[in-house]
Order: structure tokens, then sequence, then C-alpha cells
């Protein structure tokens, strides 16, 4: 048997098909994308099928494009064969707020309290639990599992997580989350597995069109650059990263509405605001425009700052580990940061850090004299979830 892993968001359909075995999990048979699904888009489904890369256009029938994309997926998954049949879906669903801290079984209820939620995470969790509801309708008989990205942090110590605001305001869960928790545990399982030094102080950078570091002890998430919201931290693809409330607070004075300061801070600033030109990491890379160079070195210059504030928070770093789509393929920004962590006593290896990604493999790019270990861990959020469906549902 196996579980089905999903992610769904605004635009596009992630999948996985990961095969149980002796109660674990394997890696996946089946993992593809479909994209386009955004008003006016082209949708598509890419997939990899024994070793092979495959590609088509979603058929034209009635009903949204999520739902022409289920239709694509439920008809993909029936004509593959030796595909081991469902056990369960998996979800990843980003905000399980203080009042869920483990994966859970999903119920009409379950449903009521993450939609309450859905102003923490607007580019996100709306399209999570639309997925969740699709999928229930598309695969009635299997059970449907919500697995969290925020339940890694819920080991925060109180005084992280806590904002200097009324204690009626925490009591309303104003407090902060953390996020990118799914990617967190695939990374650690990873690290722990490759090197004993992973179990002291470590960071963990999942760097991509959201960004956040993660700082932990003995595996467990110490201190982590998001709070009560995606928004916080790091600069991000659309998303501003850190701002002075102050700012916020002008914004009203100007006479703009939630509606709009929303749109700017997840929408059009990050990457795509400060360049000009792009969210993509690659397409500013490639760019000879002032203002891309720019947006890199703000990016760069964030991950360094809040690198020294959450190593801080651990008592020094034994451990530094780059994940996510930027932190896995973008060799001059991991030579760049460790540079300038050099104070830390990080040191790459140039030729190791050059090598290209290759599949789900980990691998170190320190150099024999640095005083912290290096590693480049791609980051598999949907093993992580299969495997937290498959401890619920066997």
């Amino acid at each position: 048997m196996a579980i089905l892993a999903v992610n769904a968001g605004s635009s596009t359909l992630k999948f996985s098909v990961h095969p149980l075995q002796n109660q674990g999990v394997l890696d996946p048979v089946l993992i593809g994308n479909i994209q386009g699904l955004e008003p006016a888009g082209q949708p598509r489904m890419d997939w990899t099928w024994q070793g092979q890369r495959h590609q088509r256009a979603l058929p034209t029938v009635e009903g949204t494009p999520f739902e022409r994309a289920l239709h694509a997926l439920h008809g993909l998954l029936a004509e593959l064969p030796a595909l081991p049949p469902l056990r369960a879906v998996a979800h990843r669903v980003v905000h399980g707020g203080h009042q869920y801290q483990h994966s859970v079984r999903i119920t009409p209820e379950v449903l009521r309290a993450l939609e309450q939620l859905n102003s923490l995470a607007p580019l996100h969790q709306p399209h999570n639990l639309a997925g969740i509801r699709a999928f229930t309708a598309a695969f009635p008989e299997l059970p449907q599992v919500a697995c969290f990205d925020t339940a890694f942090h819920a080991t925060l110590p109180r005084e992280e997580s806590h904002y200097a605001l009324p204690q009626t305001l925490a009591d309303q869960g104003v407090r902060r989350y953390g996020f990118h928790g799914l990617s967190y545990q695939s990374i650690m399982g990873t690290l722990q597995s490759c090197s004993a030094r992973a179990h002291g102080r470590t960071l963990m950078a999942h760097l991509g069109n959201g960004a956040s570091l993660c700082a932990t002890l003995q595996g467990r998430s110490q201190a982590t650059t998001m709070g009560f919201s995606a928004l916080d931290g790091l600069v991000m693809g659309t998303r501003c990263g850190s701002i002075d409330p102050g700012v916020l607070l002008y914004l009203l004075e100007q006479g703009w509405d939630h509606d709009r300061i929303q749109a700017l801070l997840y929408r059009q600033s990050g990457l795509l605001g400060v360049s000009g030109i792009a969210a993509d990491m690659r397409t500013l890379r490639a760019s000879t425009a002032p203002a891309a160079q720019f947006a890199i070195e703000l990016f760069t210059r964030r991950v360094v700052r809040a690198t020294g504030e959450l190593s801080a928070c651990i008592g020094g770093l034994d451990v530094l580990a780059f994940s996510g789509g930027i932190g896995e393929n973008d060799s001059l920004l991991r030579a760049d940061v460790a540079q300038r962590l050099a104070y830390l006593g990080v040191r790459v290896d140039a030729t190791l850090n050059a090598r290209p990604a290759h599949g789900h493999a980990a691998w170190a790019i320190h150099a024999p004299d640095s005083a912290v270990e290096v590693w480049v861990v791609p980051t598999d959020e949907g093993r992580v979830a299969a495997a937290e469906a498959a401890a619920l549902v066997l």
C-alpha cells in the first residue's frame, strides 16, 4: 500500500506516492506537479514514473482549474501500472495554530477550526483547505490527514514564542508559531543520519520563494525567523520579511486599507518588490541590472544577520544546512553566506560547493579546517507528511 502526499497551492498542486514497507515510508515511486492553475493559466501536469519524466496538458473538462487538476491526477493514478493501492492522503497545511501541534485526521470539525486561521496565512491556508475538501470528495474511501508546518516549532521556549504584548492577546493566540516545519523535520532527519554533530547546535536554512531559518538543539526547534504569520523574518520571493510595525501605521495614516497592505506585504515585496524584475533568484542572477544585484545582496545580508541572531540563541554553531530551491541550487549564495560567517569558523570547500544537486542526496561542503559542518540537504516534505499519515492510519 502507499500514501498519497499532496500540497495544494494557489496555482500548483504537488503530489507524490510513497509506498509503505514494514510500517516505514519509502522514497516516492511517483512524483509530480500540476502548474498553471491560476486564473487564465494553462494547466499542465509533469510527473516522474519509473525514472521517466512525462508532461501533458490538462484536458478541457467542466469545472474550476483545480477540479481539472484533480480529475487529471485521478486519471493518472488509475492508469499507471503496478501503482500500490492508496491507504490515505496526507495534506501539507501551513498553519495549525495553538490547537494542532501534531498531525491529525481530518473531520468537519477540524476543517472549521483550520478555517479560522486563513487570515494568518492567506497565501497558503485557504488553498490547503480547498485541496482537502476536493480530495475528500474525490477519494471518499480514504482517510485524509492534515500535517502542519507549525507543529515542528511546538518546542519553542516560551520566551521565544511570546511577543511583548498584553497577555489578553497571547490568550487569543497572538504568538510566534514558526513555519516550514515539515521541511525542517525532513532536513533534520537527514542530517542526523549523516552527522552526529546534528544533535548539537544546528541551524537549518530553508531558502526559496518562502524563506526562513530554524535553530535546534537535540533536533528540537529553539528559535526561528518566522512568527505569527509567514511574513516575518527573511526577505522572500514576494514577501517583505521583518518590517517595523511603524511602517504599517504610516500606511494606515496614508489611507491604505487592509487589502492593499496585505497585497503589498505578501505579493508585491521581497525580491520582486526590491528588484522590480522578478521573484525568482535565477532570473536575478542572470540580470545585470543594479536593482537585481541589490535584491540579491539584501536577501543575503538578511540571511547572515538572522544566522547571527539564531546562533546566539543556541550558544554557537556546530552544523549549518542549506535547503529549499535557492539553498540547494545557488552555490554563489552559499559561498557568500559562508564567507560572511567566517567569524563563526565557517569554511566551505569551493569544489564541493560547486557540485550540482543530485536527487535527494545530501552532501557536505565544509572545508577540512571548518569549525562548523556545512551541508546541502534536499528537503522532502512529502515523505514526512506521508510518514505522519501512516502513523495515524495504520
